[in-house]
């Protein structure tokens, strides 16, 4: 960086970045550096994932069914596969006709709603043999309430001062763990450690893994390694601890609703750099973030991605694919999926013509291939273009090792006008999503239709 890009950026507040070299102040700056955080594979820096319901994949809703699919999502570029829990699930106090996923009757058991454990290992199989590493849903905190452990361990619950089994929140067909026991603790590690003994597994996803003790999982993460790698991703947001010795990554809720937010028209998209300063001030410098404009909570719960995004849905996305992190597709996003599925019921994706295959595709290939958006410190840092010009344009730079991509957002559904100013951003580029070659630099004028994105590489 020369200094002339340095002091800019310096006094500039609104340049921000996301690591702990990103900070003018010396005395966060050190604080930061002093952070520790998970150590991460090589393969996940340029990954992506992609979030598996299986009960709503196909009308067959099987392991077996899906694994059809299997060479369509390596087509389309993914790297990691999450299936949600696998287990059987619940009958005591269940809701709905099939109940939820979350309310697990048998940690060392495959739902036989979905096929058996043979079905399941070659599954994992397929995926590894297509390069794909294959996580899936743990539920740490609760269990049904007719859990096998119940037989016998009770003890192994929270339980009120009158001696009743505690639901959290309004969630009334689970109960909760209790992290006082060492033995419910050894348990739980030692079912962990089944499936990737026994399947293969490469990690977890882990549910409201916030509400677990950190050192459980810290303890946890341990002793699976003794067995082999593994990729961990935490359902939380607040707790940096959780990052620093336990999981790779963690979630952007705060990103997710800013979205929403933005595309009602409720706030600008200037906001969005509030965001980039506390995610690269409150996380360690390595931390990884997902990135995602929907999952299966927020499918089912609060809209499908056009009813929440609209015409915005695939500026938000190139967002989500170029900021620091590494972003997630949800089971049916490629086809534009157009319902809110339902979460104790059957209830189908229509697949239709996988309207946005081909766009995913290309996303999930710019990230593999730039090593600027490579995720946590090996990745280029955010240069805003042209600060405070337009509040309805995100812009940005980022760099790394030769590579450059330069981003371009109306994140609004009105024309923008957008002049390139400084001198980071100067020479012939491409455009990567017409190939059509563009010379940028100080003084360009650009037209942005409404919701348009624009991304030019080196």
């Amino acid at each position: 960086m020369n200094k002339k890009l340095f002091s800019l950026i310096v006094l500039s507040l609104a340049v921000l970045f996301v690591s702990c070299k990103q900070h003018s102040d010396k005395k966060e700056k050190n604080t930061k550096e002093e952070m520790t955080v998970t150590s991460h594979y090589d393969w996940s820096r340029n990954a992506n994932i992609y979030e598996l319901n299986i009960r709503q994949y196909t009308p067959e809703g099987t392991f077996n069914a899906f694994r059809a699919h299997l060479p369509r999502l390596k087509e389309m570029g993914v790297d990691i596969l999450w299936i949600m829990p696998i287990h059987p699930v619940g009958e005591l106090n269940r809701k709905g006709t099939l109940g939820s996923y979350y309310a697990v009757r048998d940690y060392k058991s495959v739902n036989p709603e979905f096929g058996n454990l043979e079905d399941f290992k070659e599954l994992v199989n397929e995926a590894h043999n297509l390069g794909m590493k294959v996580i899936i849903d743990w539920v740490a905190n609760h269990s049904s309430w007719d859990n096998v452990w119940l037989d016998g361990h009770e003890d192994y619950y929270e339980k009120d001062d009158k001696g009743n089994f505690i639901s959290p929140f309004d969630w009334t067909d689970v109960i909760s763990f209790n992290y006082d026991n060492p033995e419910m603790r050894a348990a739980m590690i030692d079912a962990l450690r089944y499936w990737l003994t026994e399947t293969d597994i490469d990690g977890y996803r882990c549910d409201v893994a916030g509400m677990v003790p950190v050192d459980f999982w810290e303890n946890a993460r341990t002793s699976m390694e003794e067995i082999k790698p593994v990729f961990m991703l935490a359902e939380d947001e607040d707790q940096v601890a959780l990052v620093q010795k336990a999981f790779d990554m963690n979630y952007s809720w705060k990103l997710l609703h800013l979205m929403n937010e933005i595309a009602k028209g409720d706030k600008k998209a200037v906001k969005l750099w509030d965001y980039i300063l506390w995610s690269g001030t409150t996380f360690p410098e390595d931390a990884y973030r997902m990135n995602f404009i929907t999952n299966h909570d927020e499918n089912s719960w609060n809209g499908t991605v056009e009813e929440r995004l609209g015409d915005g849905s695939k500026a938000f996305a190139v967002l989500c694919w170029t900021i620091p992190g590494m972003p997630l597709i949800y089971s049916g996003q490629e086809a534009g999926l157009n319902k809110r599925l339902k979460f104790f019921d059957k209830d189908s994706i229509n697949w239709g013509n996988y309207v946005y295959a081909d766009f995913y595709k290309k996303l999930n290939k710019l990230k593999e291939s730039n090593a600027a958006l490579l995720a946590g410190k090996e990745g280029g840092m955010m240069q805003q273009i042209s600060e405070g010009q337009n509040e309805d344009i995100v812009a940005f730079s980022r760099e790394k090792d030769g590579d450059q991509i330069i981003v371009i957002l109306n994140l609004s559904p009105e024309p923008q006008e957008f002049t390139i100013e400084g001198d980071f951003v100067n020479g012939e580029y491409t455009n990567y999503f017409t190939n059509q070659k563009n010379n940028l630099g100080l003084g360009k004028k650009i037209d942005l239709a409404a919701w348009d994105y624009l991304v030019f590489t080196n």
